[in-house]
């Protein structure tokens, strides 16, 4: 066989060798591409016991619970169709309120209880830090922002 042939052999065993690793890659990560599972999703997909997962949602008005630890918190994770109850123990960021959006890493448990280990808070688009309410972000300055020397 001539070298060219030779070349032309590996460059296409090569590539079937990486067009099946990509589709190999993406069988298996399928289910766990997605960033997190809403409460809908555990319920259609039943995630198995102790599975490290990623839940996401808003966390239900007048559902977040104390307990006497001091740092352990129950709260209901929703998504509009479906709740999953979560249990929490360490210091919840500043921004974990009820009716904002939060995801947390975890797993469920065998009687359909979420305990997770971290919670991230998340903000919508019109968050502003405290530091800079009442500040025009637009840039046009109002005799109120005027500097007085």
């Amino acid at each position: 066989m001539k070298a060219k042939h030779q070349r032309l052999s590996l460059a296409i065993l090569a590539l079937v060798a990486l067009i099946g690793a990509g589709l190999l890659a993406m069988f298996a990560l399928q289910d766990q591409a997605n960033y997190f599972y809403t409460p809908a999703d555990i319920v259609a997909k039943k995630p198995a016991a102790g599975q490290s997962i990623r839940l996401g949602g808003m966390v239900e008005q007048g559902s977040i619970q104390q307990a006497a630890d001091g740092v352990t918190v129950n709260f209901i994770v929703h998504d509009g169709s479906a709740r999953q109850p979560v249990i929490y123990t360490g210091i919840t960021p500043d921004l974990f309120v009820e009716g904002s959006g939060v995801v947390a890493d975890g797993k469920l448990t065998s009687d359909g209880l979420f305990v997770a280990d971290s919670l991230l808070a998340k903000h919508d688009e019109n968050y502003v830090p405290r530091e800079l309410e009442g500040i025009d972000m637009t840039g046009n300055m109002t005799p109120a922002d005027t500097l007085v020397e």
